[in-house]
């Protein structure tokens, strides 16, 4: 039987916290994300930005994932 990827990893998770005066619902983004997995952290001053630092975490885990290990 084959092992079944959980529908929500772990390694795929993310904490976003809103800045108390961000106005999501006028399109104005502004806080702090972490990847959790990682640690990998950044402050964001728009949706845009939140998303660009969440594909660059995901596409360079994925890469060292792929790509084997150095040793020594």
């Amino acid at each position: 039987m084959a092992n079944k990827q959980p529908a929500l990893p772990t390694k795929r998770a993310f904490v976003v916290q809103l800045h108390a005066d961000a106005q999501v619902e006028q399109g104005q983004w502004q806080g702090r994300v972490e990847h959790l997995n990682s640690g990998e952290a950044e402050h964001f001053a728009s949706s845009e930005e939140l998303l660009a630092f969440m594909a660059r975490v995901l596409m360079a885990r994925e890469q060292a994932e792929r790509s084997p290990e150095e040793k020594g």
